[in-house]
């Protein structure tokens, strides 16, 4: 069993984390309770994504000055959103305010969103992205004593991808994927860098509704994950053995299982996207369940 953040223990990720995907259903307020309802029930890491609705060096703000030692986690940062200049002002920004507390994961976003919503042009994931480090790496940051941190990760899930993780950041984040792609991207990651994974899953006393939540989840993750799910020996149609690969449906002790299964394929750190049928509602009540079968430190 891989211990997380063992390659520096200033941030400690803790084994199991939330993943925020409905945060930007939620009013900032209840937004705020959910961090600190998420912090009280044991979670070291609560994680945050970015597409067209807050964003996320602000939140990650709000949230941190919300709660006392969680780890904020911006797992999706999108790259076309802030020039490096501003984001590494902003990490050290809230490096130096929250020290510990904060984790930078970047993704190179989609050609979508990049063009149609942001106005800009995307260029090729890997080559932008290797240079949006490299600005990352030469940005000024003024205040005394302020210092790099080394605390980055990179939304990975190909093989490229994957391993400029390695080669340029802490490690990598890979957004619901089945257990054999987590041992694909230990391989490529090496033994020594940061692999976090986060699983979607599905609680719902009603096998029948559980089965259909989980099949929209996985309905809507698949454009993006056609090929490398492929690669998997997975079919292209939506059948069941793809919905339970991408989807752990179930009791907190099926969902339990599917987190172990991640960790002895290699991940250090897996984050659970709980989903309901009432998104602007946070599913306390599910990660408390989950809470009480899953280690957290």
């Amino acid at each position: 069993m891989r211990t997380a953040g063992k390659t520096d223990r200033r941030l400690r990720l803790g084994s199991t984390g939330i993943w925020a995907g409905s945060a930007d259903s939620l009013p900032a307020v209840a937004l705020r309770q959910a961090a600190v309802a998420v912090e009280d029930l044991g979670y070291r890491t609560l994680w945050l994504q970015e597409a067209t609705g807050r964003e996320a060096m602000a939140q990650a703000g709000i949230l941190l000055s919300a709660t006392r030692r969680i780890v904020l986690a911006t797992g999706s940062a999108d790259i076309y959103a802030r020039d490096a200049v501003t984001t590494a002002a902003a990490q050290g920004t809230l490096d130096e305010a929250f020290p510990g507390r904060f984790l930078l994961g970047l993704w190179g976003s989609h050609p979508s969103l990049a063009e149609d919503v942001r106005g800009h042009r995307f260029g090729p994931p890997v080559e932008t992205m290797r240079a949006y480090l490299d600005a990352l790496d030469t940005a000024p940051f003024g205040p005394p004593a302020a210092t790099a941190s080394p605390h980055r990760v990179l939304s990975a899930l190909d093989p490229a991808m994957l391993a400029l993780a390695g080669e340029r950041a802490w490690g990598a984040h890979v957004l619901g994927m089945p257990v054999e792609h987590t041992r694909t991207a230990r391989a490529v990651l090496g033994p020594d860098a940061l692999l976090t994974v986060t699983q979607f899953c599905v609680l719902h006393p009603n096998r029948a509704q559980a089965a259909e939540l989980a099949r929209s989840v996985a309905t809507a993750a698949l454009p993006n994950r056609h090929g490398l799910l492929r690669d998997l020996g997975y079919a292209d149609a939506i059948d069941d053995r793809l919905v339970a690969a991408l989807v752990a449906a179930g009791s907190a002790a099926d969902v339990a299982e599917r987190v172990e299964e991640h960790r002895a394929a290699g991940a250090d750190h897996v984050s659970l996207h709980v989903v309901t049928a009432t998104p602007s509602a946070p599913p306390i009540e599910q990660w408390r369940d989950l809470a009480a079968h899953l280690p957290l430190d």
